[in-house]
């Protein structure tokens, strides 16, 4: 029996009630509002490929990881699906955001303005240096967006695409896009319909 999870009727959240909450749960804060991701095998799965092909590449003063949540400010503490840290703090949780060198987010539905504006926002706010929108909705295939501080500050598109995708930076990667569409096709056929 699973015992139903009572929030308080809140609007504006804070790392502070964070605390008072179940530990057992995901949680997410973004710009005061809660978020309890509840992600798919098919978005979990994606999230994978995309961490061991970071961790292939990836140099010994860095470290890429799933599900980890990073101590932006009071009002936004997000768990990126990937994210590359300088492993200082590897055994806290969260971990600060000075520490962050990439974050990854896979888009699901419902989450698509969350992660491509107002998380990005979050992390140009926080300085994280690169950031990547991984689209797998898309008719044409999965689409990786990658962005980099502007002028400004703010982020601004550096790449889009559904091909292969390779930059050196924050390190030498490829990530072969059109494969992991594939692979994704491959799961959803064999997946049951959903009721």
């Amino acid at each position: 029996m699973t015992a139903a999870l009572n929030l308080p009727d809140k609007q504006d959240w804070t790392v502070d009630d964070l605390a008072s909450l179940p530990k057992d749960l995901r949680y997410e804060l973004i710009d005061g509002r809660l978020i309890l991701p509840s992600p798919t095998a098919i978005h979990q799965d994606i999230g994978v490929e995309i961490l061991l092909a970071l961790r292939a590449g990836c140099p010994p003063d860095l470290m890429p990881v799933v599900d980890l949540s990073l101590a932006v400010n009071y009002r936004n503490e997000p768990r990126p699906d990937v994210v590359v840290i300088r492993p200082d703090h590897a055994n806290v949780s969260p971990v600060p955001v000075d520490d962050a060198v990439l974050a990854v987010e896979v888009i699901s539905p419902g989450s698509h303005f969350r992660d491509m504006y107002a998380k990005a926002k979050v992390y140009a706010a926080a300085r994280v240096a690169h950031y990547w929108v991984i689209d797998p909705l898309f008719d044409d295939g999965i689409v990786l967006t990658a962005f980099q501080p502007g002028d400004t500050g703010e982020y601004e598109i550096a790449a889009s695409t559904n091909k292969v995708f390779t930059t050196e930076s924050p390190f030498p990667v490829t990530i072969d896009l059109p494969a992991l569409t594939e692979r994704r096709r491959a799961l959803l056929e064999r997946a049951r319909p959903h009721d």
